[in-house]
C-alpha cells in the first residue's frame, strides 16, 4: 500500500472500532468514513463488505483467543483447559461490542473464510474439544460450543456487567439445569 493509503486504512479501522464499540456490528459504514475524512469509496477499496471491515476490527481479539486455545491444548486436565478458553471467548464475546454479532453472522452465513472469526475459533478450539472427548456429552461439537457462547452473549449484551451474567449463564449451561443423576419430570408428566 502507499503511505497514503496505508493511513486512510489505519484511520479507517481506528474509527471503525470506535463505532462499532457504540453502535455494534451495524455501525454506520458512511459515518465511519465521514469521521475518518475519507469517502465511501475509499472505506469499500479497504472493506469491500461489512464483513470484511468486523473481521479486521476482531482480528487482534479474535487471533488472541486462537493463541489462547493453542496455549491449552495437552494439559493434563482436558475439561478444564477447554472450560478456560470457552469462558475466555464468553467473556470477550460480550464485553466486546460487535464481536458476538460477527460470531452470529458468520454462522448463519456459513462464512468459510481464513478471516472469519467463527472458523479461526473452530479450528482453534476443536483440538481442546478433542481432547476433552471422554468428558463431554456424546456428538458436543466445537460449532455446539461456540453457538452457546454466541447466543450467551448476545443475550447479556445490554446488561449493566455483560462478563459477569455471560459467565453466570455459561457456568449454569456447564452445570446443566438439573443435579447430575436427577430428571424431575413435570407434575403433568407423572
Amino acid at each position: 500500500m502507499r503511505a497514503d493509503a496505508q493511513r486512510n486504512y489505519a484511520r479507517l479501522l481506528a474509527v471503525a472500532e470506535e463505532e462499532i464499540a457504540l453502535n455494534g456490528a451495524d455501525a454506520s459504514l458512511e459515518q465511519i468514513a465521514r469521521i475518518a475524512g475519507v469517502g465511501s469509496g475509499t472505506v469499500r477499496r479497504h472493506f469491500p463488505t461489512r464483513h470484511a471491515l468486523l473481521a479486521a476490527v476482531f482480528r487482534d481479539r479474535v487471533e488472541s483467543l486462537c493463541a489462547q486455545a493453542r496455549d491449552r491444548v495437552g494439559r493434563t486436565d482436558a475439561r478444564a483447559a477447554l472450560l478456560e478458553w470457552l469462558s475466555a471467548v464468553t467473556t470477550s464475546a460480550a464485553t466486546i461490542r460487535g464481536l458476538a454479532m460477527a460470531l452470529n453472522r458468520d454462522r448463519a452465513a456459513d462464512a468459510e473464510h481464513e478471516h472469519c472469526a467463527t472458523t479461526q475459533l473452530t479450528e482453534a478450539g476443536e483440538p481442546l474439544v478433542r481432547q476433552a472427548a471422554g468428558v463431554l456429552a456424546p456428538g458436543v461439537t466445537i460449532a455446539d460450543l461456540l453457538a452457546l457462547i454466541t447466543g450467551i452473549a448476545l443475550a447479556t449484551e445490554d446488561h449493566p456487567d455483560p462478563a459477569a451474567e455471560a459467565n453466570r449463564l455459561f457456568a449454569l449451561a456447564v452445570a446443566g439445569l438439573s443435579p447430575q443423576g436427577e430428571v424431575r419430570r413435570p407434575a403433568a408428566a407423572r
